[in-house]
């Protein structure tokens, strides 16, 4: 028996846990060897390997039905091999799934941040080959692609790579940039390849504003995270989360982009979403303010709510309160996603989301569940 049944129900946030040295082997041989020394710290450890052992053993892997949403991280089934992801699926239910890396989400937005536009580009390219292939053996899995946009002539060529591989959306980070804005006009022909291939533009956690690390230096002791550390997720890194994708969404949609791209969908995944009802009502404040000052305001078709409600969505966290935020967002915004099989995500995201969505019509929990992905990933998508 599935984990989910009885409803179509699509995934908008999982990942996988690629070993070591998975994007090294993609990548282009000009690159190959710098980026092995990059990302040399990527090694195995010895918990790693003994999770992946694991996932050999016949008497463990008898139990994958039974454990699906019990094991987490390298122990899940389908979290390391692209040969058990379908299998895992079957077991979970879903209709489909986004799908996201684990172990070079880090390096991806670090390289980012530097100063080697080599490294940047040449690791998105290899991350995009080596999970569209592991994506590759079930149309049910969509695989995400990383653009980074520290330089606008490179990220044009890296987007229109990306579409050409195959994948289903594209991920950019939502932390400033050092030298131009994601709204920038010169970004405009990589929105119009997005929204005319159909593939979606995504902020996800990993790619934000960093809390400063002075907030931990509080005189207490540390405060343990999901993974056992302090440096993940805790209630006051939860607290900053939301503030680079609103303040990055917030420009795009002042600065008009999503006005002239009205067919581009941009996805908010795994930053929560308790912000976005005030965050709505904030962008029409600001736009009716400064209207008269701003010609980039006054040549809004819509107000700025209207244009999120169209174009934008977001998975709030099972913890957050999720019939609350689609009734003061909007049923059009709000998606579902299990985070699989990452710990954060829980052992049981229906019945958390279930019961937050009790008061919820039945076509605000379709839209919720099923609808509003359809909708976020468009032609590309396999009919359940």
């Amino acid at each position: 028996m599935p984990y989910c049944e009885g409803r179509v129900v699509h995934d908008a946030d999982s990942h996988i846990f690629e070993p070591p040295g998975t994007a090294e082997r993609h990548a282009d041989p000009a690159i190959r060897p710098r980026l092995a020394e990059a990302l040399r710290t990527l090694a195995w450890s010895p918990a790693i390997e003994a999770a992946v052992a694991r996932q050999r053993e016949p008497e463990f892997r008898a139990r994958d039905a039974d454990e699906i949403m019990l094991r987490k991280n390298w122990l899940a089934p389908g979290a390391v091999f692209a040969a058990d992801r379908p299998a895992a699926l079957d077991l979970l239910g879903f209709a489909s799934q986004l799908v996201f890396t684990t172990t070079y989400l880090g390096a991806l937005r670090d390289f980012e941040r530097g100063d080697d536009l080599d490294l940047s580009y040449g690791l998105a390219l290899a991350h995009n080959r080596a999970i569209v292939e592991f994506c590759g053996r079930d149309r049910r899995l969509l695989p995400v692609g990383y653009l980074p946009l520290g330089d606008i002539v490179r990220a044009s060529r890296a987007a229109e790579q990306a579409i050409e591989l195959g994948v289903a959306a594209l991920m950019i980070p939502s932390h400033p940039l050092r030298a131009h804005a994601q709204s920038h006009i010169g970004f405009d022909p990589i929105w119009a390849r997005a929204q005319d291939a159909g593939v979606p533009i995504v902020f996800h956690v990993g790619g934000e504003q960093p809390m400063d690390p002075v907030y931990k230096v509080n005189g207490l002791p540390p405060v343990p995270d999901f993974h056992g550390g302090d440096s993940n997720f805790t209630s006051v890194s939860y607290l900053a989360i939301p503030y680079a994708p609103m303040q990055t969404l917030g420009t795009m949609i002042y600065d008009g982009v999503l006005d002239r791209f009205p067919r581009l969908r941009i996805g908010v995944i795994e930053l929560g979403a308790s912000w976005v009802p005030g965050w709505m009502r904030a962008l029409d404040a600001g736009a009716e303010a400064f209207r008269k000052n701003e010609e980039r305001l006054q040549r809004l078709s819509l107000l700025p709510s209207e244009l999120v409600r169209r174009q934008v969505r977001v998975t709030p966290y099972p913890h957050e309160p999720a019939g609350w935020i689609v009734q003061n967002s909007g049923p059009e915004v709000m998606m579902f996603s299990s985070d699989y099989p990452h710990v954060e995500g829980g052992r049981n995201p229906l019945r958390r989301f279930e019961a937050s969505l009790a008061g919820c019509s039945d076509a605000e929990r379709r839209a919720f569940y099923c609808d509003n992905f359809v909708d976020f990933i468009g032609p590309r998508l396999v009919r359940a």
